[in-house]
């Protein structure tokens, strides 16, 4: 499974990196009742984060299964770009980066000043051979997609080149989220104090648990906290209780049913990320039965999305109209929006000749909160067009190694609402590696480049328009809602960001007004 769904996210100028930095992280960002006063330095935040501790991992570029792990190694190390307020894309320990006419060689300036933690500057050999390490993983080539490792070079002391495959307009995008920089060399048995280049040091780790302090050196800017002290949980619930006892500061990514409890508690802050996290349903498009474009419309047809966005978020969120990337400036609402249709949908299933007399499987797994939840509304729903669905629960290795990818039917979730051009990058373009639906579309594929393969406005709008339309009327994605993103805070905490995915764990210029 690719980090980006645990977590966690446009071309951009060369900008000055300090204050891209300050408006990707702080101000504007928070919601009510999480600014105010003046900031100061000091104190320990204690952060309580969902993960496992059987799943534990230290190294950057693997699977991080656990929402602690990321939050950890995001603190302690740097990417090259992260998601922006005002723009989608913004430096992070890549200054600013330009493209060739073509778009497809790409070259990258690491920020001034960035070292390590210890003390050793970040070099473009440091950053090549991270990328190159990148995509040697087994989902290098979705992270780093058109990319090759052969064509990830140093140039000078400060710069790296890329060379894509094919014109990608959209190339600084994909170095968000995963493209954490390690020293040249590093083994992988120094992974665990391994010393990065972001806003945080490692002081200890233990079982998940981690205590990490002050990088009083960092590029990006002045850090306001001393400490940040990350407590693993294996349920939103215990992650919830654990706040309302004091036990912690920040519970990060709660969900709604918390967010209602902690609604009633004047002392407790409730921080939402508006359409955060999808949480689709995937439908198999290259066999079984839902492989015939008329059944996935019909099952398209039968949700009632304003019920689902109710009942299972219990209203933290928003109807959605099945194109992932709903927080993309060129998302097309122009697309109309899909309502329930009970005749149509079943007229549909006659059509298709769908055998109604069977009933389906729906695999699920209680992950995130609500995911499971969704799983069974749904099948309550479709059943009144004459679809029986047995929602069938998982343990979540299981789920991910033996249902992802593979299954007719099953449910999905991308902790990140990114842009357009991202997921279908990622799992929509017949060549993806995480392609969940088995989907291959010669006119979605041909959208795609069209719109990642030109700096013209127009043609680039014209492309997304077609793109996403083809991938309303025919992929295998349901999209019934986004989920706001939710974090209870106590009352002190301060300059929590609230920009969604990746955004959420840059936690640099938060303070505590106490």
């Amino acid at each position: 499974m690719d980090v980006n769904r645990r977590q966690v996210l446009w071309v951009g100028g060369a900008i000055g990196a300090a204050a891209l930095l300050a408006a990707c992280s702080g101000s504007g960002e928070t919601s009510a009742g999480a600014t105010g006063g003046t900031p100061r330095r000091g104190g320990t935040l204690r952060v309580g984060a969902l993960g496992r501790a059987s799943a534990v991992t230290r190294d950057p570029h693997a699977t991080q299964a656990n929402e602690s792990d990321y939050l950890i190694i995001a603190l302690v190390h740097d990417t090259l770009t992260a998601p922006g307020a005002k723009t989608n894309t913004v430096p992070r320990l890549a200054a600013r980066w330009r493209s060739s006419d073509d778009l497809r060689t790409w070259r990258f300036t690491v920020a001034k000043g960035a070292t390590f933690h210890d003390g050793s500057p970040v070099t473009a050999e440091d950053m090549a051979w991270s990328l190159r390490r990148l995509r040697a993983t087994p989902t290098g080539a979705t992270r780093l997609p058109g990319i090759r490792a052969e064509n990830i070079k140093a140039e000078g002391a400060d710069t790296v080149v890329l060379v894509s495959d094919y014109a990608n307009a959209d190339l600084p995008l994909l170095t968000r989220l995963t493209t954490f920089v390690l020293k040249k060399g590093t083994t992988d048995k120094e992974l665990g104090k391994a010393p990065g280049a972001g806003p945080f040091k490692l002081d200890w780790f233990r079982s998940g648990n981690a205590r990490l302090v002050r990088n009083e050196h960092w590029y990006g800017g002045e850090v306001l906290l001393d400490a940040i002290e990350v407590k693993i949980f294996e349920s939103p619930q215990a992650m919830s209780n654990a706040l309302l006892q004091g036990q912690i500061d920040l519970a990060s990514n709660a969900g709604a049913v918390a967010a209602r409890t902690a609604k009633k508690r004047k002392d407790i802050q409730i921080v939402r990320r508006p359409d955060d996290m999808a949480m689709p349903i995937v439908m198999r498009t290259s066999d079984g039965p839902f492989a015939d474009a008329k059944v996935r419309r019909a099952l398209r047809l039968a949700v009632d999305r304003e019920a689902m966005v109710e009942q299972v978020l219990s209203g933290y969120g928003t109807v959605a109209n099945d194109i992932l990337g709903t927080g993309d400036p060129a998302y097309a609402a122009s697309v109309p929006q899909r309502t329930r249709d009970l005749a149509g949908a079943r007229s549909l299933l006659k059509e298709a000749g769908f055998d109604t007399s069977k009933t389906y499987r729906l695999l699920t797994t209680e992950d995130i909160p609500g995911l499971a939840e969704s799983a069974t509304l749904f099948a309550t729903q479709v059943r009144e067009a004459g679809v029986k669905i047995d929602v069938v629960r998982q343990e979540s290795a299981t789920f991910w190694d033996k249902t992802w990818l593979r299954a007719d039917l099953y449910t999905t979730y991308w902790g990140t609402n990114d842009s357009v051009v991202f997921f279908a990058s990622k799992t929509m373009v017949s060549e993806a590696a995480q392609n969940e639906a088995g989907w291959k579309n010669a006119a979605f594929d041909k959208a795609y480049r069209e719109a990642i393969g030109t700096k013209d406005t127009d043609r680039r709008a014209k492309a997304l328009k077609r793109l996403q339309r083809i991938e309303h009327d025919a992929s295998g994605y349901l999209l019934w809602g986004m989920a706001d993103g939710i974090d209870l805070a106590t009352a002190p905490v301060r300059g929590l960001p609230t920009l969604p995915g990746y955004g959420r764990v840059q936690l640099e210029r938060a303070w505590l007004d106490r």
